[in-house]
């Protein structure tokens, strides 16, 4: 039902809200890194972890080579570069120089792993765009659709708007806005050599990465809370991750009874059987979030491949759901890629798998990790998930990550010393 989300907004002088009212970016940060505030656990545990050398996620330790060979892409799969480019340098000239020197970092950066979907600017890396002119931030949005797809774009900046609306909704604009998004290039913009670009901030990290006419985007995380507009001039916008939870209820739905208690790992979403420290204070059930580049993630639940031909297919549309931000020619790759370890894909499942029941998921295979978690409150007063809170995270594990692994093997081509 429309508007659900209201029934949880705190009174305006709760503390929660209040005491951050009126904070700019900055000051919110600072406070945000303070210990025993909502936010300092976080920030305590995440910030060392985006220093360790990258390596990639995986399922069991140890990194398999040769997922990624950075082969020419095949006639009409080929990234947008050209429009990226242009872009890209669009906007650096709309730049001063303090503002460009900030903005650009090596195509292999460190940097790549500070981003982070909270709405507290952990790391203020390249430009915050709310405290840019207008002109900016529209050059900046116009690089992410130029390289998106345009449903991916409408669906990347859904986040944005959603999360504007939200601090319009609890008076914290301040804090949450369209514009409290940080954007970064990595390399120099090229028609064929690597370099990309990272939007991230609250509920929306996009990393992009092209080279020799190939595209990846990943980590990718998309959330919302809620997830719509019920007011305002762009109401109407809602239900934004409506296929991928209908995908999932489907596959649970195709699953006869054994299936099904195999592919639940836990039945409750903080469940007595969890182990400690499974439902993390900021992730909840996702594993694969932010600053866990390296994170260990075995595979759990069921087979795909040993799946009917119905959930068989489900699976594949939800990575499909996963992937849609990328243009049409990189997303049949893609999907290619994926379809190829389809034998390798398992599906786990924790919470209840009816219609309206609050629940997780991951998809997982040597070349894919795609989660959904129903979240709890965080700027809305509840400590039970709820379906108009949800986090999506989309991983490419065993090093190809921000394109890691096509970057190192492009370096090695043209500059074997």
């Amino acid at each position: 039902m429309s508007g659900e989300f209201r029934r949880y907004l705190f009174p305006h002088d709760h503390p929660r809200v209040a005491e951050v009212r009126g904070m700019d970016p900055y000051a919110y940060r600072d406070f945000a890194a303070t210990p025993g505030s909502f936010t300092g656990g976080l920030v305590e545990g995440w910030t060392p972890l985006y220093r360790n050398d990258f390596r990639g996620v995986t399922e069991n330790g140890t990194i398999r080579r040769g997922l990624y060979p950075l082969t020419p892409p095949e006639p009409g799969e080929e990234a947008p570069v050209a429009q990226m480019v242009a872009a890209a340098e669009d906007l650096l000239a709309a730049l001063d120089d303090d503002a460009r020197e900030r903005v650009r970092f090596v195509v292999d950066a460190v940097e790549w792993q500070t981003w982070a979907n909270p709405e507290f600017m952990q790391f203020d890396t390249g430009l915050r765009l709310d405290g840019q002119p207008q002109d900016v931030r529209d050059k900046a949005l116009a690089l992410v659709r130029a390289s998106l797809s345009p449903e991916g774009y409408e669906l990347a900046h859904a986040m944005m708007l959603i999360n504007g609306f939200l601090g319009e909704v609890v008076d914290l604009p301040t804090v949450l806005n369209e514009f409290s998004y940080n954007i970064a290039l990595y390399g120099r913009p090229d028609l064929h050599a690597p370099w990309g670009w990272q939007l991230f901030g609250h509920h929306c990290a996009v990393n992009c990465l092209v080279v020799e006419g190939r595209m990846l985007l990943s980590p990718v995380f998309l959330g919302s809370e809620p997830d719509e507009i019920d007011a305002g001039p762009r109401a109407g916008l809602r239900d934004v991750f409506a296929d991928r939870i209908a995908l999932g209820l489907r596959l649970m739905a195709a699953l006869d009874d054994s299936q099904r208690q195999a592919a639940v790992v836990y039945e409750q979403m903080v469940d007595p059987a969890m182990p400690e420290g499974r439902v993390h204070p900021g992730d909840e059930r996702h594993l694969a979030g932010a600053f866990q580049d390296n994170r260990v993630i075995p595979f759990e639940g069921v087979r795909v491949a040993e799946l009917s031909a119905e959930a068989q297919s489900a699976a594949l549309q939800i990575a499909a759901s996963f992937v849609r931000l990328l243009p049409d020619g990189p997303r049949a790759a893609r999907m290619r890629e994926i379809e190829a370890h389809l034998d390798e894909t398992w599906f786990s499942w924790i919470g209840g798998s009816e219609p309206g029941d609050v629940f997780y998921y991951r998809l997982q295979s040597p070349v894919l990790v795609a989660e959904l978690d129903h979240h709890c409150g965080v700027f809305l007063d509840y400590d039970t998930p709820q379906t108009f809170h949800i986090h999506t995270v989309m991983r490419t594990p065993h090093g190809n990550d921000y394109g890691r692994s096509w970057v190192r093997q492009w370096q090695e081509r043209n500059d074997p010393g």
